[in-house]
């Protein structure tokens, strides 16, 4: 796929997430088969992306003026290295635990997964940028003052770029896995 088709996609289509129709979304917490192990999924995609959504709150007060540099630094730092290990560790679990099993429980569920492994890289390419146009902005506030408003809207940019395409990739890796997961029980995957 060219490499912002991702950024654009409405959603994962039918054919992939075929389960989805048979166990819609509002009906998930209600069913006999979500236990733990999907409770916990849902609750590590909310933490991602309430986490995404501070860094980019704090990055925006920052940018306007609502949050001094000092104190900036101080809040941006920590989260934001936690928000980076605390994804590109779910992604591992993911690609070396659950995608495989879950590819030889159901191998129409291949193209799917083959969506989502692109996706990863395409997020993990976009978490690189990141983290460098935060260093880059980290830089400017200690070294170089004249450059922090343009870092400030490079690393804007990289943020929020890499939060749409998790946005976007967690409703669909939920849409595909969620469903699973209840039709073919969370014991299927131990």
């Amino acid at each position: 796929m060219p490499r912002d088709s991702h950024d654009r996609r409405a959603g994962i289509s039918d054919d992939l997430a075929y389960l989805r129709g048979s166990y819609p979304r509002p009906a998930w917490r209600a069913h006999r088969n979500f236990g733990e192990l999907s409770a916990f999924w849902l609750h590590v995609h909310d933490h991602l992306r309430a986490s995404a959504a501070e860094l980019g709150r704090l990055t925006a007060a920052f940018r306007e003026g609502q949050v001094d540099p000092d104190n900036f630094q101080r809040a941006f730092v920590p989260r934001f290295n936690e928000f980076l290990q605390h994804l590109n560790g779910h992604h591992q679990i993911e690609d070396r635990h659950y995608f495989p099993r879950f590819r030889a429980l159901d191998p129409r569920m291949a193209a799917g997964f083959d969506l989502l492994d692109a996706d990863h890289h395409q997020i993990h390419e976009a978490l690189i940028a990141s983290a460098r146009s935060a260093q880059a902005l980290l830089n400017a506030i200690r070294e170089d003052p004249g450059a922090v408003r343009s870092a400030g809207d490079a690393h804007a940019a990289d943020a929020e770029r890499l939060q749409l395409l998790i946005t976007r990739h967690l409703a669909d890796e939920e849409d595909l896995v969620l469903p699973a997961m209840l039709h073919h029980g969370e014991r299927s995957l131990a």
